[in-house]
């Protein structure tokens, strides 16, 4: 009995750094995610500012041009920050993916040896029995 509180102690530090691994790698995945919208955002306020500022200088009969010249920049735009936003949450998707990898090899190499260990109990008991 005295082994296993120690033992459910060293399980018991694995499993809460295995959280807290879990975690960060979270953390860290929304820390890109926010840095990426700031980024974006920054840019777009000041797209927009230029925009607006040719806009009132322009005549009427360019502003359509404007209009037009606006749609496969923006297309492009939208679609790099989509890969960015792809890139972030795979490498978060990795890190989890090979930590709980990790975290279930540990579960079998311990369910191994607790079938080995019963094995050898349930052997030792039947030579008990049998010499008796």
């Amino acid at each position: 009995m005295s082994t296993l509180i120690p033992q459910h102690a060293v399980e018991a530090q694995a499993n809460i750094q295995q959280l807290f691994g879990f975690s960060t790698k979270v953390f860290e995945g929304f820390e890109k995610l926010t840095a990426l919208n700031l980024q974006v955002f920054k840019a777009t306020l000041a797209e927009n500012h230029a925009l607006a500022m040719k806009a009132l200088s322009s005549r009427p009969d360019e502003l359509f041009a404007l209009s037009a010249s606006l749609g496969k920049p923006t297309a492009e735009k939208c679609l790099a920050y989509g890969r960015h936003v792809r890139e972030i949450l795979a490498d978060v998707q990795g890190g989890l993916t090979s930590a709980s990898q990790s975290q279930l090899q540990r579960y079998q190499q311990d369910a191994k040896g607790f079938v080995a260990d019963l094995t050898k109990a349930t052997s030792a008991e039947t030579n008990v029995a049998a010499t008796e």
